[in-house]
């Protein structure tokens, strides 16, 4: 059996986690975020016979790069050792949303998204001390 992987969705095969760990969303390439990290890949089932389908799930329904995501994915798993190329599918998923809770925490650190407003119970002092920590952060790399 092969070894696992987790991800934010559940296990994946490690070959295939390896394989897509450098795929990027265009909209994170220059973030160094992977596919992978993005919470994009929500399965990989492969059988024994070579066949490889994932389940992609993307971040917007109108993304305009979906079809050159989905085609890259296919292409690493494609050229894999023992996956038969004529018989990888990779598709869209559309019966789950896509949410921030499937980031990695390496991608939310880099995101930098904001808590749900029900954790911030005081919103001035939040948004006062992010910005400290900010101008902090900016003179510490301009020196």
């Amino acid at each position: 059996r092969p070894t696992m992987l987790p991800m934010t969705s559940g296990p994946a095969p490690e070959w295939a986690v390896h394989a897509l760990a450098d795929v990027y969303d265009p909209c994170c390439r220059e973030k160094g975020i992977s596919v992978v990290e993005m919470g994009l890949v929500r399965a990989v089932c492969a059988d024994d016979d070579g066949r490889v389908r994932v389940e992609l799930m993307l971040t917007s329904g109108w993304c305009p790069f979906a079809a050159r995501l989905l085609g890259e994915v296919r292409e690493r798993i494609a050229a894999q050792p023992g996956v038969d190329p004529d018989a990888v599918e990779v598709d869209a998923v559309w019966d789950e949303p896509w949410t921030p809770d499937r980031l990695s925490p390496r991608a939310r650190s880099i995101l930098r998204f904001l808590p749900p407003p029900s954790a911030v119970p005081d919103r001035d002092a939040y948004v006062s001390d992010h910005l400290r920590a900010g101008t902090a952060r900016q003179k510490g790399e301009a020196s």
